[in-house]
């Protein structure tokens, strides 16, 4: 599997580099997902560029992902292989509503392998149905500056439509 990774962050002028991986098999409660588009977010140059650095290196970045179930966990019961699905920020965490303050939260690209890669796997709390009225390209942005403003709508209380 070919993808982009940050390798290392001092002084590196070209931190991503192309290697070849396996393809992650999922756990239990996890889907494969075979990725079709992966939108860049300015927290991926945030990564690249040491500002907010990964957790662990080498990490493939990434979280605006669009692709399609290609395996799922023996225990997955809201996904099957085919299904379009998109992965955000959110990894992995508790599923509170407080889950990006957790301490279980780990960020997709950041602590766990993300989208800049031919596959990635994520559990399936955090794999997300796209409808088919938007193309991958223009749901990718979705799984983070969409849900950004969408949280921030939220917050305000404001119902009209």
């Amino acid at each position: 599997m070919l993808l982009k990774r940050i390798a290392s962050l001092q002084d590196n002028p070209e931190p991503l580099t192309l290697v070849d991986i396996p393809v992650p098999e999922p756990a239990p409660d996890e889907v494969l997902i075979r990725v079709n588009v992966c939108g860049v977010c300015h927290t991926e140059l945030d990564e690249i560029e040491g500002r907010t650095p990964p957790s662990i290196l080498p990490i493939v970045p990434g979280h605006e992902v669009i692709g399609r179930v290609a395996e799922t966990g023996h225990r997955v019961t809201r996904l099957e292989v085919g299904e379009r699905v998109g992965v955000g920020w959110i990894f992995k965490s508790t599923g509170e509503d407080d889950e990006n303050l957790s301490n279980e939260f780990v960020a997709t690209g950041r602590d766990a392998n993300g989208g800049y890669a031919e596959y990635m796997t994520v559990h399936e709390r955090y794999a997300y149905c796209i409808p088919d009225c938007f193309t991958d390209n223009e749901a990718a942005p979705l799984l983070c500056a969409g849900s950004v403003g969408y949280r921030a709508l939220k917050l305000t209380n404001h119902t009209e439509r």
